[in-house]
C-alpha cells in the first residue's frame, strides 16, 4: 500500500513509518518538524515538509501522492500546554485535522487511522478502560481529539472517509533506530533514563498519597513497536471503529523508577512533588476488542523489556536526534 502518514518525524510516526517500509508498502511523510526531527525521517520515505494548518500545501500534498490510505499522528500532544493555551490546541489538532479530511475528501482517498487518545475518556468510570465508555474529556487536548473523532465520523457520512480510531495509554520503548526525544521531555520513562544518563540530577514524581498501593499513579505502557504494528494490522485490514491500546498492566510511577534502576544499573534520585491537576490514580486499558478484531498481540508486554529497549536506544543517542538533522 501507499501510506501518506502525517507527523512521521516524531517518535510513533517515525516508528509506525519503519515498520511500514520493513514490510514494502510506500510511505509519504508529511510533517512541519516543529516537533519532530529530520533525523527520525527514514531515508526510505518521501518527505513532504509542510503544516496541516496550510490549506493549500495538504491538498496540493494530497493530491500529488494519490496514497491508498493516511495515517494520521501529527497534533499537539501536551495536556498542561493545551489548559494553558485552549485555542492553540484546537487550532492545530482539530482546524489542522479538517484540512485533512478535506483533502482527503476531494482526492478520493477513503481510509484513514487516526492516532487518538485515552485523554478523550476523561476520569474513568471504571479499570480496565473499554471503549464502550462515556468520553468525558478534563483538557482541551483529549477535547480536540475527541472533535476530530466525531469530524471525521460525520465525514464518513459526507464523502465515504473510513476512520479507524486507536486510542492510545502510554507510548515507551524503542527500536535499534527511532527512540524517544522531545523538547522539553514530559514522559517519564526517557526523564528517568536522563537521570541515569547523568543529565539531570533526579526526576519529579507529582504526588504520593493516591488511593494506590505505593500512593503514585498508575500508567498503563506499551511498547512503541507494539503500537506501530497496531497501526499496520488496521490499515491493511477491512476495520473500522475505535480500538484501546494498552498491555492491560498498570505500574506505578515508583515502580517504573525500580525497574530503570534494575536495567541502567543507576540510582535514580527522585523528589515529591505536588499532584498534577486532573491526574487520574490509575489508567489501565483493556485491549480485548484489539485482540479480537485487530488480530493484534503485543510481541513486548514486559516493562523491563520497554525500559531496556528504551536505554539502549538513548545510550546510543545520548543527545536524541541533536547532529543528526533537527
Amino acid at each position: 500500500m501507499k501510506i501518506f502518514l502525517t507527523g512521521g518525524a516524531g517518535y510513533i510516526g517515525s516508528v509506525t513509518a519503519q515498520l511500514l517500509l520493513d514490510e514494502g508498502h510506500e510511505v509519504v511523510i508529511f510533517d512541519n518538524l516543529e516537533s519532530g526531527h529530520r533525523g527520525a525521517v527514514d531515508p526510505r520515505a518521501k518527505f513532504v515538509e509542510g503544516d496541516l494548518r496550510d490549506r493549500e500545501k495538504i491538498h496540493e500534498s494530497m493530491r500529488e501522492s494519490r496514497p491508498d490510505a493516511v495515517m494520521h499522528f501529527a497534533a499537539y500532544a501536551l495536556v498542561g500546554p493545551s489548559m494553558e493555551d485552549p485555542l492553540l490546541y484546537f487550532r492545530n489538532n482539530v482546524a489542522g485535522g479538517i484540512h485533512l479530511a478535506e483533502a482527503m475528501c476531494s482526492s478520493g482517498v477513503k481510509k484513514i487511522i487516526f492516532s487518538s487518545t485515552c485523554a478523550t475518556y476523561g476520569e474513568p468510570d471504571e479499570i480496565p478502560m473499554t471503549e464502550d465508555l462515556p468520553q468525558h474529556p478534563t483538557n482541551p487536548y483529549g477535547e480536540s481529539k475527541l472533535m476530530l473523532e466525531r469530524i471525521l465520523s460525520w465525514s464518513e457520512e459526507r464523502c465515504g472517509i473510513e476512520p479507524v480510531f486507536l486510542r492510545y495509554f502510554n507510548a515507551a520503548g524503542a527500536t535499534e533506530k527511532y527512540g524517544e526525544h522531545h523538547d522539553p521531555e514530559t514522559h517519564l520513562i526517557p526523564l528517568v533514563l536522563s537521570v541515569a544518563l547523568g543529565q539531570k540530577q533526579k526526576v519529579d514524581v507529582f504526588g504520593d498519597d493516591y488511593d494506590t498501593p505505593d500512593g503514585t499513579c498508575i500508567r498503563d505502557y506499551i511498547h512503541i513497536v507494539d503500537l506501530a504494528q497496531a497501526h499496520i494490522l488496521a490499515v491493511t485490514g477491512n476495520h473500522a471503529g475505535a480500538f484501546n491500546l494498552g498491555n492491560g498492566n498498570g505500574y506505578s510511577v515508583k515502580e517504573v523508577i525500580d525497574v530503570a534502576r534494575e536495567v541502567t544499573g543507576c540510582d535514580i534520585p527522585f523528589d515529591v512533588a505536588p499532584r498534577r491537576p486532573g491526574d487520574p490514580p490509575r489508567l489501565v486499558a483493556s485491549s480485548e476488542k484489539a485482540m479480537h478484531v485487530l488480530g493484534w498481540q503485543p510481541r513486548y508486554p514486559e516493562l523491563r523489556t520497554i525500559v531496556e529497549h528504551a536505554w539502549k536506544w538513548h545510550l546510543a543517542h545520548p543527545e536524541g536526534y541533536d547532529g543528526a538533522g533537527k
